[in-house]
């Protein structure tokens, strides 16, 4: 939806999963979402920080853990940390 302005409001975007690529509903109350803090060569944390989403299905079946750290060495390597 849209105002006079043109900008978009009250639009919904629903959440996927960072592992699965699969629509996190409302009804899902065993999604979680976490942020992973990056750091610097001194590992101090920078206050920059990676948003994943994991939905109920991947928690459910135990490959929450390892799609987590697939998703990080991913980031990793993209935004250049050690």
């Amino acid at each position: 939806m849209q105002n006079e302005e043109g900008e978009n409001v009250d639009l919904y975007i629903p959440r996927k999963c960072s592992a699965s690529n699969r629509l996190i509903t409302a009804k899902d109350h065993a999604s979680v979402q976490i942020n992973v803090g990056h750091l610097d060569e001194n590992g101090i944390y920078t206050g920059q920080f990676t948003t994943f989403a994991l939905s109920g299905f991947v928690r459910a079946q135990g490959d929450a853990d390892s799609a987590l750290d697939r998703l990080w060495q991913t980031q990793r390597a993209k935004i250049g940390q050690q």
